[in-house]
């Protein structure tokens, strides 16, 4: 029985899965001797949320058999979200619930306008469509029109190609995120921690969707 664990472009890696009762502590002691990282340098994810507490049980986390895990830090740092100047702007400024809440919608925004659609055409390259086939010819169909070079050029990328692509877009997934869980919902922000909540489980079904598809892939 075993775990996955995702570390950028260096591909998967494998670890025996420990008992429930194991700590946190001890898997990220595991993968840090495997990878050669600082044990504290680097974050490890689970079903959208970032795993904080090493002396909590990986039971807490839901980490079971077969379970895939994002190790994201160490020697791959996250590239920031803004540059320093709008950062240190936005740090003069007091925090509300409200910019809370719009720095959480901006941080999903990204993710349709950009990301979203990006899964889909990799999806779509990963699975040619097959209704000609089912449907069979017909004469008094009209022809479509003619598919944009970059719809054109997705559908006949090389493996290597989609490898690249699979792990880009799982990368920035992730980074998505992290961003997400750093965003701090004070106390009484209920309304602020129901947004993250729902942008997190957004973020988390399109990853999910992302890598479904390509074990699909693999299988056939």
């Amino acid at each position: 029985m075993s775990i996955t664990v995702k570390w950028g472009r260096r591909g998967p890696l494998h670890f025996s899965l420990p008992p429930p009762n194991a700590k946190l502590g001890q898997l990220r002691h595991e993968i840090a001797e495997y990878t050669q990282l600082p044990e504290h340098s680097f974050k490890l994810i689970h079903a959208g949320a970032v795993m904080k507490d090493d002396n909590a049980p990986i039971s807490a986390y839901g980490i079971k058999r077969g379970s895939t895990i994002a190790l994201i830090g160490g020697s791959d740092p996250l590239p920031p979200a803004h540059s320093k100047a709008s950062s240190a702007r936005k740090e003069k400024a007091p925090r509300t619930q409200e910019s809370t809440i719009s720095q959480i919608r901006e941080e999903l925004d990204k993710v349709r306008s950009t990301l979203r659609p990006d899964v889909e055409s990799f999806l779509t390259a990963l699975t040619p469509t097959t209704v000609a086939a089912q449907v069979g010819p017909s004469p008094t169909v009209t022809a479509p029109p003619p598919k944009p070079a970059s719809a054109a050029g997705s559908a006949a990328r090389p493996p290597a190609d989609l490898a690249q692509e699979h792990t880009r877009l799982g990368e920035l997934l992730l980074q998505s995120l992290l961003r997400l869980d750093a965003i701090s919902a004070e106390g009484e922000w209920e309304d602020a921690r129901r947004e993250r909540k729902g942008a997190v489980k957004e973020v988390q079904a399109l990853l999910d969707k992302l890598d479904g598809g390509w074990r699909a892939r693999a299988k056939s």
